[in-house]
C-alpha cells in the first residue's frame, strides 16, 4: 500500500490512498483552521473504528443486529508526561442483546488490526529523496 501525503495550505495535511483523501488540520490555537481532525485524532479514531468493524463482523456472522450497539473510546493520559497511558473501549449493547456473546464480542474487538499494530509496532524508515518536477 502506498499513500501520498501533501500539504494543501496552512496547517492542513492530506493523505491520498486508493480513491480516498483523508483530510487533517490543526485547531485554531495550533495554527490551523480547525476544518478537520488532527492527525493524532484520526489515529485515535482508527482504534475505535477498527474495533467496531470487528464487532460488526461478529454480529453479522451470527445474524445479530448491531442496532443500539456502540463503542465508547476513552483516552487516559499520564498527568506527568501527557502521553496516553490507557485506552478503554467500552462496548455498549442494548437490553436484550444475548449475554452469552458479551465475552466473544470483546474478543472480536480485540482482534483489531490497529490495536495489534500498536502491540507489535512496525519499524519506521524516514528519509529524504530529491524528485524531479516531471515525476510529481
Amino acid at each position: 500500500m502506498e499513500m501520498v501525503i501533501d500539504f494543501p495550505g496552512g496547517a492542513k495535511v492530506d493523505a491520498h490512498f486508493g480513491e480516498f483523501t483523508l483530510k487533517t488540520d490543526q485547531p485554531r490555537m495550533g495554527g490551523g483552521e480547525g476544518t478537520a481532525p488532527t492527525p493524532f485524532e484520526t489515529f485515535l479514531a482508527s482504534i475505535g473504528t477498527c474495533a467496531g468493524i470487528y464487532v460488526v463482523g461478529f454480529c453479522r456472522q451470527r445474524g445479530l443486529s448491531t442496532e443500539g450497539i456502540r463503542i465508547i473510546e476513552r483516552i487516559h493520559r499520564d498527568p506527568l508526561t501527557g502521553m496516553i497511558g490507557t485506552i478503554d473501549l467500552e462496548i455498549q449493547v442494548p437490553p436484550g442483546f444475548p449475554e452469552k456473546y458479551y465475552d466473544s464480542l470483546v474478543r472480536s474487538a480485540n482482534q483489531c488490526a490497529v490495536k495489534k499494530a500498536l502491540e507489535h509496532p512496525p519499524v519506521f524508515n524516514t528519509f529524504t529523496k530529491v524528485v524531479e518536477e516531471a515525476n510529481k
